[in-house]
This record gives C-alpha cells, sequence and structure tokens, in this order.
C-alpha cells in the first residue's frame, strides 16, 4: 500500500463524519519540497473554513501516524477549484 493509500484509510471516515468528501489525494515532490495534496469536496460546497476544518482534523491522525511519510512536507488541503 503506498503512501496515498494509507492517508486515504486514515482521513476518509473521519472527514465524512463532517460530510467532507475526498476527490484526490496526491503526494509528490516539486523542486526541494514534498507535498500531500488533499482535494476535498462537500455537497454544500468548499470555502475556506471547510478547508481549515478538514486540516484541523487531518493534521493530528498524520500526526499521529507520522511513519507513514518519512520526508518532511507541506499539506495542502484545498478544494476541486482550488480554493
Amino acid at each position: 500500500m503506498d503512501i496515498v493509500d494509507k492517508v486515504k484509510k486514515l482521513i476518509e471516515e473521519p472527514l465524512k463524519k463532517e460530510n467532507i468528501f475526498l476527490d484526490s489525494i496526491t503526494y509528490e515532490k516539486e523542486g526541494s519540497n514534498y507535498f500531500l495534496r488533499i482535494i476535498i469536496t462537500s455537497e454544500k460546497g468548499i470555502d475556506l473554513d471547510e478547508c481549515i476544518k478538514a486540516t484541523n482534523i487531518i493534521n493530528p491522525i498524520l500526526d499521529a501516524n507520522e511513519e507513514i511519510i518519512e520526508n518532511q512536507y507541506i499539506l495542502d488541503v484545498c478544494s476541486k477549484g482550488g480554493n
């Protein structure tokens, strides 16, 4: 199971409980930085508050499972439109 699958397995249900759904997850190196990009969606749409809410759900889960991603990375949670 790769990093993306492991992250998805960990965060999908906690997000669903808040009516936030995963659109996609990517983990890639851009320049000298690694990015874990999590694209979310919702029936009511995603605004900045929803992105912050999702980030606040995701961060502690990833921190508690830090062995999944060996490299330091930047967590980028945003909507499909990039907002």
